[in-house]
């Protein structure tokens, strides 16, 4: 008896060790994605993708098995993020080296829906994409029943908006808060870095400094979190509180303005362009605001991100903008709209008479209150 047991605690260490061999064996060098896609056309080209900030290179490729298998084997300086793409699907997700990452998906799912496994990164990314997916499908379910709702009555249209939107509007909230939960609970991962970037920056500004904070560190090497912390850094240069970055910019009538100028005044720099829809239908409020503040020390500055000149001018006559109007002519890239990193538009930034910012992106009677209780 006692044989046995001795015999069978050398086997038990003998598959250990074999184990650990294999374990430490395991090409660290490199990682590799690997899977299988249903429905698929036979003998279609599978490509892998580097991401790099906001361009994308194919970096290998391989026809997809008769059984719908793939693999790639390459390496990575960090870890990252990579798309495979096969037809007209792509799929996401991070990978280091030594990962073995597996991704399946049915090609004929319509809302590209794919499962990863097998790394650490692969499974939180598939974590998030599997309940983002849930809030996703609700969301779709709400669309189908409206369309369905006003089909049947399409009297009643007015009607059911106004009986739906809440549900809509509390699904799509949630959505939101799972995000941003996911994200400050999972800052080690590169996946909440993903999760983060699913959100628009205007509107989770705030959400996104707290999130900066926490990861300053955490990814040192990866290009796409360093581009972010040095945006959120210039974000956090124009926040409420902060003095407001000065400028010189050519007006409507050939001048220059400065902002310095208007120092000793409240005013409101406001980012938009003739070809911005909701800067267009801001505008009647915008201009009923400045009519009824505008002898109580208050001015507007427009700041227009149109390329074409004749646009802008003929948009300003066309609404009735009656204040000083000011452009780069340079869309997104002047450097004016990058140093108050405005990313969408209509944005606005109101600035005190000594030159500090007190308020951001207010409009309609948001604007109009502020105001009120400000221009006492």
């Amino acid at each position: 008896m006692k044989t046995n047991i001795n015999l069978s605690i050398k086997k038990i260490t003998f598959f250990l060790a074999l184990c650990i061999v294999f374990a430490a064996c395991k090409d660290k060098s490199k990682f590799e994605i690997g899977g299988t896609f249903t429905n698929a056309k036979p003998k279609s080209q599978v490509y892998l993708y580097s991401i790099d900030k906001n361009s994308e290179t194919a970096i290998d490729s391989t026809v997809l098995s008769d059984k719908g298998s793939f693999k790639f084997s390459h390496s990575t300086e960090q870890v990252d993020f990579f798309k495979v793409k096969i037809d007209n699907s792509e799929y996401v997700l991070i990978a280091k080296n030594g990962d073995v990452i597996k991704l399946d998906a049915d090609l004929s799912n319509e809302s590209l829906e794919y499962t990863l496994s097998g790394a650490e990164d692969a499974d939180k990314l598939e974590e998030l994409n599997k309940n983002k997916n849930q809030y996703v499908a609700k969301l779709a379910q709400l669309e189908a029943q409206f369309q369905e709702n006003v089909t049947k009555d399409p009297a009643s249209r007015q009607a059911i908006i106004n009986q739906m939107t809440p549900e809509l509007i509390r699904v799509k909230q949630a959505l939101v808060e799972y995000i941003l939960k996911f994200a400050m609970e999972n800052t080690s991962s590169l996946a909440s870095f993903y999760a983060i970037n699913s959100l628009s920056p205007g509107d989770y500004e705030q959400e996104m400094l707290a999130y900066a904070d926490k990861i300053k560190s955490n990814f040192n090497h990866n290009q796409a979190v360093t581009d972010f912390l040095v945006r959120m850094a210039k974000l956090r240069s124009v926040q409420v509180g902060q003095p407001a970055p000065d400028f010189s910019m050519p007006t409507i009538d050939d001048k220059t303005i400065k902002l310095s100028s208007l120092k000793g005044k409240y005013v409101m720099i406001d980012f938009w362009a003739s070809w911005c829809q909701p800067c267009r239908q801001e505008n009647p409020n915008v201009v009923r605001v400045y009519n009824k503040y505008k002898n109580k020390n208050f001015t507007i500055l427009g700041i227009s991100l149109d390329k074409d000149p004749v646009a802008w001018k003929q948009a300003v006559q066309q609404d009735g903008l009656s204040w000083t109007h000011a452009s780069e002519l340079s869309d997104f890239d002047g450097p004016t709209v990058k140093a108050y990193q405005v990313q969408a538009i209509p944005a606005s930034f109101i600035i005190d008479p000594e030159g500090k910012i007190i308020a951001k992106n207010l409009r309609a009677e948001e604007l109009d209150s502020f105001l009120a209780k400000t221009l006492r």
